[in-house]
């Protein structure tokens, strides 16, 4: 019997390859919720609408897009691909809830949720794993990596915390926030997540992840297709935010060729990459930062 992992709760069902006996266990968010140490509720609407009444936003005309610049095409699909050129990256704005725009205006994306077929499976050496059930063009949003938005400090402790054998889920991410201004974010869907907590690592994924702020100063870390993707094909994207041998977006990890030699940093153990790409690293990126 197929399962709906999300419970109703995306708008098409997230499907999963076995039983409830074996279901993970963890509470099913679409979105993210405020967690330990984080300062602003990712719920809360606080950033300015435009003024526009057509259909979709137009760059003359529309505040948001005059701001921050289009970030998509008119087809939905996310503009300069793998523009990444230093460690930090910087954030797409979609319009919001405080937008006189239409729903359907092609810079409301990540807001409209899950849109895929999506498939939650066994993959064997690599434990649960996540394949579409359609075709994805470049471009397209695929999910989100949805769960608790926590502080630095929460961050160290939960990492810290961790046994060998536990998989780790926190993603830290920075941006540029203005001249010489960064923002950190950090973000755990080990108990509280969505499909995105999911999807593994590889050194060569067909997905990269894009910070998208819609309604709230705290971003969505949004996933989208860096390539074509065939049906069936598993889902998988950098956990150093890396993509197509560009730099990661967010902070620096420990996967250089200097230490990828060795198998224990600071007296953590690393584990072992099983991502199958020529150009594997042989273990799984480690962020030192939440450490120090």
């Amino acid at each position: 019997m197929t399962l709906d992992l999300s419970n109703g709760l995306e708008n098409v069902p997230v499907s999963f390859e076995g039983s409830s006996a074996t279901l993970p266990k963890f509470e099913y968010s679409p979105d993210n919720i405020q967690g330990p140490g984080c300062t602003s509720d990712p719920s809360e609407v606080t950033l300015p609408g435009c003024s526009c009444l057509s259909r979709s936003c137009l760059t003359a005309s529309c505040s948001c897009l005059q701001t921050h610049g289009q970030a998509y095409s008119s087809t939905g699909s996310l503009l300069n691909l793998n523009s990444t050129d230093s460690d930090y990256c910087s954030p797409v704005f979609e319009c919001n809830a405080l937008c006189s725009c239409s729903d359907l205006c092609s810079n409301r994306v990540v807001q409209r949720g899950l849109t895929l077929r999506l498939e939650v499976y066994c993959t064997g050496n690599r434990g649960w794993g996540v394949r579409t059930l359609e075709p994805i063009p470049t471009g397209t949003f695929v999910c989100e990596y949805a769960g608790e938005v926590i502080s630095f400090e929460e961050a160290r402790r939960r990492q810290l915390a961790q046994k060998s054998e536990e998989n780790n889920y926190i993603i830290s991410v920075r941006e540029h926030a203005g001249t010489g201004s960064i923002t950190e974010t950090f973000l755990d869907p080990a108990m509280v997540g969505n499909v995105g907590r999911f999807l593994n690592h590889s050194c060569q994924p067909n997905l990269f992840m894009q910070p998208v702020r819609v309604h709230s100063v705290v971003p969505r870390l949004a996933l989208f297709a860096g390539r074509d993707i065939d049906v069936m094909e598993e889902l998988m994207f950098d956990y150093s935010g890396g993509y197509a041998n560009q730099p990661p977006l967010g902070v620096p990890f420990s996967h250089d060729t200097n230490t990828v030699q060795f198998n224990k940093i600071n007296g953590l153990q690393r584990k072992k990459c099983h991502c199958g790409a020529k150009n594997c690293l042989q273990f799984l990126p480690l962020d030192l930062s939440i450490l120090n």
